[in-house]
């Protein structure tokens, strides 16, 4: 499964499949994490973009744990080397934590570089990938 960040941080449909943000984790592994309000998909799934190749899964989890209770952490890395691919996701058990997170994480400094969270949304191209 693969999630899109909308860059300006609103919510926007899903790529692929004519679906659209209304049915954004229905039954696609979301575990819950997505709630439904007033037409739209509110998220508890951040990605969290330009980090540093040495950031870890627990320096993400110190600085967003401060937020409310995280579901799980990931940071994203290349399958051939192992290396870090420069961003990850963080889940909470409740959109308004991710919220509160990502308008007061975003631009933060982690590792000497900006960090950029933004709602992560589902993606599916029906692509191998």
């Amino acid at each position: 499964m693969r999630f899109l960040a909308s860059g300006n941080g609103s919510l926007s449909g899903v790529i692929g499949g004519g679906r659209s943000g209304t049915d954004l984790g229905e039954g696609r592994g979301w575990s819950g994490s997505a709630r439904r309000a007033e037409g739209f998909t509110l998220s508890s799934k951040l990605y969290v973009g330009n980090l540093a190749f040495a950031t870890t899964e627990d320096d993400l989890r110190e600085v967003f744990e401060k937020h409310g209770k995280l579901v799980s952490v990931k940071v994203i890395t290349d399958r051939e080397t192992g290396r870090s691919r420069g961003f990850g996701f963080v889940e909470y058990e409740d959109a308004s934590s991710a919220t509160e997170a990502q308008s007061s994480i975003n631009g933060q400094d982690l590792a000497g570089r900006d960090l950029r969270v933004n709602e992560a949304h589902d993606k599916r191209d029906g692509g191998s990938h």
